[in-house]
């Protein structure tokens, strides 16, 4: 049973019935196809819709959703009669905000047990006036726990603005039919934390290609792409020199300052090999891709240059070619790698090397360079590369280029 809390917590709210036959038709569409396939907001707004036309007084129907992610704690859906749903994420550390730290929202799931809440008026606490509830005048909130197989507990708050709260029969309606909605709720979260894990762990692209079946070892497609190779100087000094907390620090710093300029010029880091980021731009031409690629490497290079520490400064070598590659998985047995590989991968891992030999920030193969507008890059003379029986012309950004910002 629904437990109660609250100063004016009435003890038996009047109002009215709700008949089997509607309970049943409630619990059948949670567990239906129908509502399966349904995103957040579609469930919110059809459920809390269902549960007035079942005859309860829902005047806010909130769903609190926990998910497994790297900057988002969890996931608001609210709705209401007559309005659009609303859908807030919620970054980590909302935990510990005055709106949730002491809220009944936590208590539920931290506890596990439901809970009914009829706020008191003068000094009311600051959950009941966040976003999802201020100024909404609601009576009384009846809060149930959504607990999720893998552990992650979330919630569903009901509210009405009706003075009498709900009734016992429609308490008894939500205690019946909150195991086929924690059903719904979790589904629709193991989705997001499929997709939210595969996204940050493989990339965008890789994500699409696992799950559309490419799981099996040695399948693998062939791709023209502008490549990147983005490795940052100095990571042994920096690494003798600094405790590990601090290097790894330094490192996510660097990191995010690389990776959103790659993702805004339309590329995707396919693989992070310690201090270094391998990525690849596949647009509808060869000349776009390398268009981006040089437009991403620029935009980290000069986030780099405005990063100040008192005890590091972070560059890097970045290193861009235009090329094939084998894209696809390889490894052994169950465990496998999504990766690219081919003579071009190394060929821009070679002119990386030269980066850091001559201490030029940016370089680019010939092929790369020939695909830019004709005053974007300059030959800088022919290097031997390892592995590579003759050497390659190599080029870096012309001075008037780099300075235009394009």
């Amino acid at each position: 049973m629904i437990a109660e809390s609250g100063k004016s917590a009435s003890p038996q709210a009047s109002g009215g019935s709700v008949s089997s036959a509607a309970r049943v038709a409630l619990i059948e569409w949670l567990a239906g196809d129908e509502c399966h396939a349904l995103d957040d907001a579609g469930l919110a707004a059809e459920f809390g819709g269902r549960l007035r036309a079942a005859g309860l007084p829902i005047d806010r129907l909130t769903l609190h959703l926990r998910t497994l992610h790297p900057e988002i704690f969890g996931r608001s859906v609210a709705w209401a009669p007559g309005e659009t749903v609303e859908i807030h994420d919620r970054e980590h550390g909302i935990e510990v905000s005055p709106g949730y730290a002491g809220s009944p929202l936590r208590r539920v799931m931290e506890t596990r047990e439901p809970l009914v809440v009829r706020p008191n008026g003068a000094g009311d606490p600051a959950w009941f006036h966040t976003d999802l509830f201020h100024g909404r005048d609601l009576v009384e909130f009846v809060i149930v726990p959504l607990c999720n197989a893998d552990g992650l507990v979330s919630a569903a708050s009901f509210s009405t603005t009706r003075p009498s709260g709900f009734a016992a029969s429609e308490r008894a309606l939500l205690d019946r039919i909150v195991p086929a909605l924690r059903n719904a709720c979790e589904l629709l979260t193991l989705r997001r934390v499929e997709s939210t894990l595969l996204d940050t762990y493989v990339g965008a692209t890789t994500a699409r290609r696992v799950m559309a079946g490419r799981v099996r070892r040695g399948e693998v497609e062939t791709l023209e792409a502008g490549l990147m190779l983005c490795d940052l100087r100095g990571f042994t000094e920096l690494s003798n020199r600094l405790p590990g907390e601090r290097v790894l620090e330094l490192l996510n710093a660097y990191f995010d300052i690389v990776v959103p300029a790659i993702t805004f010029a339309g590329g995707e880091v396919i693989k992070f090999m310690g201090d270094a980021a391998l990525a690849f731009f596949h647009r509808d031409t060869p000349a776009g891709s390398c268009s981006a690629a040089l437009q991403g490497a620029m935009r980290a290079l000069e986030g780099l240059g405005r990063y100040t520490a008192p005890d590091a400064e972070l560059h890097a070598g970045i290193a861009l070619h235009y090329g094939e590659v084998s894209y696809g998985n390889i490894g052994s047995g169950q465990r496998l790698d999504f990766t690219v590989i081919g003579p071009d991968v190394n060929l821009v891992s070679r002119i990386q090397a030269v980066c850091s030999a001559t201490s030029r920030p940016l370089l680019m193969s010939e092929r790369f360079a020939m695909l830019l507008d004709s005053e974007a890059a300059v030959a800088i003379g022919r290097f031997e590369l390892r592995g590579f029986a003759e050497p390659a012309e190599l080029y870096a950004p012309a001075e008037n280029y780099a300075q235009s910002g394009r």
